[in-house]
């Protein structure tokens, strides 16, 4: 198999999350004019969030979590035959792009920026300094361990995928679930709901799948 360019895998990104950004503008918009019962003028009552809102530092801060592992699910898609690793990574494709989408679309209907002027994880009451080695937030990916899932195939690549998203997904785990406890509207807590039981299902899915490979997550 050959190398994934760099530049194929940006492309391949931006269009999964492209794909589902308008449909979740559309989305966005329904739920922010909708009217609302409580307001006697039938206008809605409920301001946007604040830019330093615990909405706008969860979709922000989330958004670039998906991102990296909808990129390395594309990588191990392409550096294995195992249907089972290659289904696993399309579900994560589908789901995290599709709300990777959801999330950037609230920002914009928010009249939010996309990208915070301060590190991330200060919506959670702490914060998170970049590391040199690429890893942008807890559970992320640093650089070196990207570019060995790219350099893998077959039995090592999905184990190294396996590792690598069990880590990502606790750290995202632990991220929606401080989301569904703080945030403001439903449709974000429902999210980050879900986003908790997702992941978690995940995360034994793949002990089971290391497991079968004599491996330890």
């Amino acid at each position: 198999m050959t190398a994934l360019a760099p530049a194929r895998s940006t492309r391949r990104l931006v269009l999964a999350g492209a794909s589902v950004l308008l449909v979740a503008l559309g989305l966005v918009a329904l739920m922010v004019v909708r009217p609302s019962a409580a307001s006697p003028s039938g206008a809605s009552s409920q301001s946007a969030p604040a830019e330093d809102s615990v909405d706008a530092g969860f979709a922000r801060d989330m958004a670039i979590h998906h991102q990296q592992a909808v990129e390395m699910s594309f990588i191990v898609r392409d550096r294995t035959d195992d249907e089972d690793v290659r289904r696993l990574a399309y579900d994560i494709i589908n789901t995290q792009a599709n709300q990777r989408g959801m999330m950037l679309g609230w920002l914009e209907m928010w009249g939010l920026p996309k990208s915070a002027a301060g590190p991330p994880m200060k919506w959670m009451g702490h914060t998170f300094t970049p590391t040199d080695d690429g890893s942008l937030m807890p559970g992320m990916a640093t650089d070196a361990e990207l570019a060995a899932l790219t350099a893998a195939k077959d039995e090592k690549a999905e184990i190294l995928f396996l590792r690598l998203m069990t880590v990502h997904h606790r750290a995202g785990a632990d991220m929606a679930q401080a989301a569904a406890g703080a945030a403001r509207p439903d449709a974000v807590r429902n999210l980050a709901e879900g986003m908790v039981r997702g992941q978690q299902s995940e995360i034994g899915l793949m002990a089971d799948m290391l497991k079968d490979r004599g491996a330890k997550p």
